[in-house]
């Protein structure tokens, strides 16, 4: 029924004809969403053209014009009335009688009504002033009257829009940025504003008038129907409460999803945080552009002048298949998502590292062509990975734009269970899946405490994966922590670490707030489900990363105090004989080959090879395949033999991802001498490797001296534009006392970064000391190294020779 027939049928154009049909309109039940919103718009616009037909003597030169949401026709149940009485600068007392004569019916049906009379000079005048005012103008639509007058108004309030929009939308911006400060996320609020809060009404509302400026437009796709699904649920809230609210409160959500037929209030709020998350999601691509279309606007005069044309536009390298161009992470010309399963996992990554925004472009083109990786995934995927969970803050918004594209979901299908799933927890502020990646966020600061970080990281993602599930959540999470630990290509001892952390994520809180740490068997029962002291160094930094990405009443000094004394206890009844310096495994034909060559020739001998993965039914149960391919060097024993090698590598761009170096003694029937022995696994940054003989040549240069590698890469780095990405952990350089008895075992962990091993190399090489062997892992973006190291008599460093030289060698990293 349209408001013209509610009309014909009540024969009442005035306010009582008006509310009965009204209420009719609102009580049928067939009709909820957009017909009912338009039709009760259509039914106003019918009764305020009566009011304003039978007020006005002459319509010339006045007319009724509806703004702001009633100027869309979009009215709920309860929402106020923007209505703009213009007019030519007429008679004004005939024109404050009109007014008078069409408020009062509406103020006397106790309907909330936003007025405004005024010429259209003065309508523009406002609209420069208040940016409010401006932005419901966009949206006005004539309701009875000159209509002449009405859009000539129109024009003209879109010719300002876009003349100053390069003025009125940074405004725009900061406005939203205050309020999404002021009511925090809907995505996220268990009690949210469907209108103020960030991707909510006004912010869905802003890409429209973004759009009208013509400067830069939303990204589409499921937006009209976010907008549609957050105005359906304010509908439902509003007849529900039969107030015009727009704040979703708990003891109305059970009420509102039963008026839009949904199963009960975790559906109805997961359906809103689906929405807002689109909306939130739009926006920051949309604000993204202005800016880059603002950035532009304002230097393409000056370097037209300078260069005397367009120049080109300017892309950096970050990783294989992906450059930066104008502050985006985007796809190299000659990437070929539909041939490379990893690279979303990779620009992802390296978007996370530099802190920069994936371009939706780049998102879009790799979600609708990356073929699936295969099971188990190749061992990039899984440090990519890593790099990515590792990364801080920046993954949140990296891993949105995954997300918004279905990425997340394809790769780890496990997700969706708990995507936009509500936690009705007071201490809890944050949906299961973001309180997830905030887990990952706080335990990226934590990796330099532990040994494994790509185990933490990855049980942060996973803690929680079970609550998508009936029952205790660590119970069923374990279950699916083990299917997708195999699946992302862990080793069966680390799924069975990374399995044990999930169930017993919990345990040490628990115990640390619950239980007397007295009792013997209290400790026992810990050290008995934890199994070993890596184990316990992992949970101990997963629970203090859990509790922090909770809430700010999950966690304090008093908590942590107890869990540190529980840890305490657990460590010392977990602790064995000391660790010894593993025997290192006989040489292969090729490394005493290679080691025989070197002495004989005097020179560096290597060999660099590719081995190619093996196909998953050739590849043993459980064993993740290598990643880079395998450099084999042997060079005789001297000096700066660790930073000549690392060096090189950084100056060809080739990353480290395992390293080992030991010293061989050569067989009696060839001579009794020493040989260093290299046995690395490398990956070129991007592009190809480089040839053996290149390498080599290097070398011999790095040996004696003529090839300065630190001007090199100082040269390089000079380069490249300063990014600021985020700022990772400081470094932390210990000695592992009684690690060993033949050495002193120095630890470093830090951010990886190219050169890192060859600044290593030159502090260990100035502190005079001697690298009997190494063991260097990368694990993400963490390096994990450890160094034997003794005096140049071969005996270990004294105490407080070992403390100066991973004091001064933690000081320079942090350089």
């Amino acid at each position: 029924m349209t408001g013209t027939d509610v009309r014909k049928d009540t024969d009442d154009s005035g306010p009582g004809g008006y509310a009965a049909a009204r209420l009719r309109l609102l009580n049928e039940e067939a009709r909820p969403g957009p017909p009912r919103r338009s039709a009760l718009a259509g039914l106003t616009d019918d009764w305020l053209a009566g009011l304003f037909t039978a007020a006005a003597r002459e319509p010339r030169g006045v007319s009724l014009v509806a703004v702001g949401g009633y100027g869309r026709g979009e009215l709920s149940p309860r929402s106020d009335l923007d209505l703009l009485l213009l007019h030519d600068g007429g008679d004004p007392g005939a024109i404050a009688a009109l007014a008078d004569r069409l408020w009062y019916p509406v103020w006397d049906l106790g309907l909330a009504l936003d007025h405004s009379v005024r010429t259209p000079a003065e309508a523009r005048r406002t609209a420069g002033e208040d940016l409010k005012v401006q932005l419901g103008l966009l949206d006005a639509r004539h309701l009875a009257g000159d209509l002449g007058l009405t859009a000539a108004l129109r024009t003209a309030v879109l010719a300002d829009w876009r003349n100053q929009a390069p003025k009125r939308l940074p405004e725009l911006q900061e406005l939203c940025a205050e309020r999404a400060e002021r009511q925090g996320e809907l995505q996220y609020l268990l009690e949210p504003d469907l209108k103020e809060a960030r991707g909510g009404l006004r912010d869905a509302t802003a890409l429209r008038a973004v759009a009208a400026s013509w400067l830069a437009d939303a990204p589409r796709e499921g937006l009209a129907d976010a907008r549609r699904r957050l105005l359906d649920v304010r509908d439902a809230l509003h007849l529900a409460t039969g107030r015009a609210t727009d704040r979703l409160a708990l003891q109305e959500q059970d009420q509102v999803a039963a008026g839009l037929g949904l199963l009960d209030a975790d559906t109805l709020l997961r359906q809103v945080y689906e929405a807002a998350r689109v909306i939130s999601y739009a926006s920051d691509v949309t604000w993204r552009e202005v800016g880059r279309v603002l950035r532009s606007r304002a230097v393409r005069p000056r370097l037209r002048a300078m260069l005397g044309g367009k120049p080109a536009t300017e892309r950096s390298p970050l990783a294989e298949g992906v450059v930066e161009q104008e502050g985006e992470v985007v796809l190299a010309r000659a990437a070929r998502p539909e041939r490379d399963p990893v690279l979303p996992l990779r620009a992802a990554a390296a978007a996370a590292q530099a802190g920069l925004p994936l371009s939706l472009h780049a998102v879009r083109r790799m979600a609708a062509t990356t073929r699936p990786l295969p099971t188990p995934w190749p061992a990039e995927a899984r440090e990519q990975l890593v790099t990515l969970l590792g990364s801080g803050r920046p993954t949140i918004d990296v891993w949105e734009a995954l997300e918004a594209e279905g990425l997340i979901s394809r790769l780890l299908p496990d997700w969706e269970r708990v995507r936009c799933r509500p936690q009705r927890n007071a201490v809890h502020i944050w949906t299961v899946d973001r309180h997830l990646i905030e887990t990952a966020v706080r335990a990226s600061e934590l990796t330099r405490r532990v040994s494994r970080p790509d185990l933490l990281l990855v049980s942060a993602l996973l803690h929680d994966i079970g609550k998508g599930w009936p029952g205790d959540h660590s119970v069923a999470g374990e279950i699916i922590a083990k299917d997708v630990a195999a699946r992302i290509g862990f080793d069966r001892a680390d799924v069975t670490v990374l399995a044990t952390l999930v169930r017993h994520h919990l345990l040490l809180i628990e115990t640390a707030t619950r239980r007397d740490l007295d009792d013997p068997a209290t400790v026992h029962a810990v050290a008995e489900a934890v199994g070993s002291q890596s184990t316990l160094e992992l949970l101990h930094a997963l629970t203090e990363a859990d509790a922090l990405a909770t809430g700010p009443a999950a966690w304090s000094a008093w908590r942590g105090s107890l869990v540190a004394d529980l840890v305490r206890r657990v460590a010392a009844a977990l602790a064995g004989d000391a660790a010894e310096e593993p025997e290192p495994a006989a040489p292969t034909a090729e490394q005493e080959r290679l080691a025989i060559e070197a002495f004989r020739t005097g020179g560096p001998v290597l060999a660099l090879r590719a081995q190619p993965e093996p196909a998953p039914e050739e590849e043993g149960p459980g064993e993740p395949e290598p990643l880079g391919v395998e450099l084999l060097i042997a060079v005789p024993d001297q000096p700066g033999v660790l930073p000549a090698v690392a060096g090189v590598l950084a100056v060809h761009r080739l990353t480290v991802r395992t390293a080992g170096l030991r010293a061989l003694r050569l067989p009696h029937d060839v001579e009794d001498a020493s040989v260093l022995l290299l046995n690395w696994r490398v990956a070129a940054e991007y592009g190809s490797l480089p040839q053996a003989t290149r390498l080599r040549a290097d070398l011999v240069r790095a040996l004696d001296g003529s090839l300065d590698i630190a001007g090199r890469l100082a040269e390089r780095d000079a380069a490249y534009p300063r990014r600021r990405g985020w700022v990772a952990p400081p470094p932390r350089v210990t000695v592992a006392s009684a690690a060993s008895h033949h050495a002193t075992v120095i630890e470093v962990r830090a951010q990886d970064a190219p050169g890192l091993l060859f600044r290593i190399g030159m502090a260990l090489e100035k502190a005079a000391v001697r690298v009997r062997s190494m063991h260097v892992s990368t694990l993400g973006a963490n390096a994990v190294d450890a160094f034997y190291v003794t005096t140049g008599a071969g005996a270990p460093l004294p105490p407080e020779d070992a403390a100066s030289t991973a004091k001064v060698l933690e000081e320079t990293l942090r350089g």
